[in-house]
Parts: C-alpha cells; sequence; structure tokens
C-alpha cells in the first residue's frame, strides 16, 4: 500500500509549532459580529441551549505552517454546520463564520490552535417551540489540546448504543453528545480510556468523538455506519489512503492486525486495546498514516493546496 502523501518526507514543522498564545492580552472571543474580551461575555441563565441542547457546533483545528497559520479543511466544517443550523431553524452564512473564525484566530495570535464555532438559540422563555427566537453565533479558539491525547488508547464497547440517524442526525448537535458522555462516564469507570459504539446487530459506529479504521494484512478500510458522524478526517484519510469504506462487524474488528481512530482532534491515533484484545504495540501503518495526516495539514504534502485556508 502506498500512501498518496505527494511527498518523501515524515512529518516536519517543528520550527513552525512554537507560535502560542500571546499572553500581553486577553483573549479574545468573535460573538455576534464583533471580537471582545472572552472573560467579559456570559451566557444568561434563561439561555435556551443550555436547557435543551439546542445549538450547533464544530471542532476545527489550525496549523502552524511555513508560510503562517492556516486552517484545515474550514469550508467543509462550516458547511456541515450550515447543516445542522438549517435543521434547527438558524440563520448560518458562511462567509461570515469563516472571517469570524480568521478574525478570531488573528486576534489571539494563534498557530497551531483548537477552534471552536457554536450556534445556538439564547433567551425567550422556556419551552420547545423556537420560531422567532434569538439565536447567537461565536468563535472560541484555544491551545491545541488533542482528544485522545495523541497516546494508543484502551477502548471498551459502551452499554449504550448511539443516537440512530433515525432519530438523531449524525451532525454536530449540541443535545446530542449528551449521549457519547454517557458512554465515556461509563467505560472511563470500568478503567478505559475510550468508548466504543456497536448497534444491536453487532456492528461497528464509532467512538465518542472519533471515527474508525483498521488495518488487515496491509489494506486498510475505513469503518461506515449510517449513525456514524460523517468525519472530514475520516473523508481526508481516506483519499490519503484510498481505503476502503464499508459497514464492518466487531469480531472482524477484532480481527484486524491494527485499529485506529481519527478525528479533527484526535488526528491519528492507535488503539492499543479493545476490551482485552490487544493490537500490534507498533501500530507501523496506523503511525505512517499519521505522519503523512500530519504532512498535510502542516502544508507539506500536494494535498494540503486544496485543503488549507491561510489565515
Amino acid at each position: 500500500m502506498q500512501l498518496n502523501d505527494g511527498t518523501a518526507s515524515e512529518a516536519r514543522g517543528d520550527a513552525t509549532r512554537s507560535e502560542s498564545t500571546s499572553t500581553d492580552t486577553p483573549q479574545q472571543l468573535w460573538f455576534d459580529g464583533e471580537l471582545q474580551d472572552a472573560s467579559k461575555l456570559q451566557a444568561t441563565l434563561g439561555t435556551h441551549a443550555l436547557h435543551y441542547g439546542s445549538g450547533v457546533f464544530e471542532g476545527i483545528r489550525a496549523y502552524a505552517t511555513r508560510d503562517g497559520a492556516a486552517v484545515f479543511r474550514l469550508p467543509e466544517h462550516l458547511e456541515r454546520m450550515r447543516k445542522g443550523c438549517e435543521l434547527l431553524g438558524m440563520d448560518f452564512d458562511i462567509a461570515l463564520a469563516t472571517e469570524a473564525v480568521l478574525q478570531t484566530l488573528r486576534a489571539n495570535k494563534l498557530g497551531d490552535a483548537y477552534i471552536r464555532p457554536l450556534a445556538w438559540y439564547g433567551d425567550g422563555g422556556f419551552g420547545l417551540d423556537v420560531s422567532g427566537r434569538a439565536h447567537h453565533l461565536m468563535v472560541a479558539t484555544s491551545a491545541t489540546n488533542l482528544h485522545l491525547n495523541g497516546n494508543r488508547t484502551r477502548v471498551s464497547v459502551s452499554k449504550w448504543r448511539r443516537n440512530p440517524a433515525s432519530s438523531l442526525p449524525p451532525l454536530k448537535l449540541c443535545g446530542a453528545y449528551v449521549n457519547s458522555i454517557l458512554a465515556k462516564r461509563e467505560t472511563k469507570a470500568r478503567g478505559f480510556d475510550e468508548a466504543m459504539f456497536v448497534d444491536d446487530d453487532n456492528y461497528v459506529v464509532e467512538c465518542t468523538g472519533a471515527n474508525l479504521f483498521f488495518v488487515r494484512d496491509g489494506a486498510i478500510t475505513a469503518v461506515e455506519h449510517r449513525d456514524a458522524l460523517p468525519g472530514i478526517t475520516r473523508d481526508t484519510l481516506i483519499r490519503l489512503t484510498g481505503a476502503d469504506s464499508r459497514p464492518v462487524s466487531m469480531e472482524e474488528l477484532l480481527d484486524a492486525d491494527e485499529v485506529f481512530a481519527c478525528g479533527t482532534a484526535a488526528e491519528v491515533a492507535p488503539i492499543a486495546e479493545i476490551d482485552g484484545r490487544t493490537f500490534d504495540a507498533q501500530s507501523p501503518l496506523s503511525r505512517e498514516i499519521a505522519a503523512v495526516y500530519a504532512a498535510t495539514v502542516r502544508g507539506e504534502s500536494s494535498w494540503s493546496g486544496r485543503w488549507l485556508t491561510r489565515v
């Protein structure tokens, strides 16, 4: 298997990763059209999203590159967010959100960064009817914090099932993530790092905040399931590796040579164990894929140009 990385180099860019938040000015947050001091903004206790989860968010990453900071696959993230807002009846202007992301990164002087746009319903009384209710948009940024800590992760199948797509569409709707919180709490209480969802037919869905791939005899397969989030990192890796995408049973997953999770925050995270079944400690192909992905997000691959938005 040859990765479609367009470069023979390993992931580089150590010298470009040193940009960090300036300590001279307060953190800035973009809120409803302007940058403000993040510490001075508050949501009221009557906020509809606080009571009912009526919001939509995205998790996006910016990376320091040799040509300055750049956001990875920003249009795709914001288009997915637009779909979630449309479902909830909220207006969402992709051009405005794009400028909000870039302004916030510039204001906070970040190279490597995690970006959190959030659209939500605000005050207006209790009840589930959101028609005519005020809604808001914010963008916050922070220093990068890897989901799964970038380590080989110990995973367990949760007793909880993933929200079925027929009940909640697999988008980043705020209230939907209570499902992930329950699963993560349950498996962490049993000593594991992360939870995995399977369906009633024992087909693999995804982890709480990451999609899954496996390697068997050098072939790479992306786990596909209608209830799983259509991950942007997942799509990236399929394009970079030529991986097959199809439904995968739990039995087949446990027979793999390597398993790895992927997501914007997780990047490419090798799985060490699933409920006592351990995998190759070296995870050689997973680590090669991780290196190619790292090169791509940092502008060092032939794929980079089509996916990076310069700050």
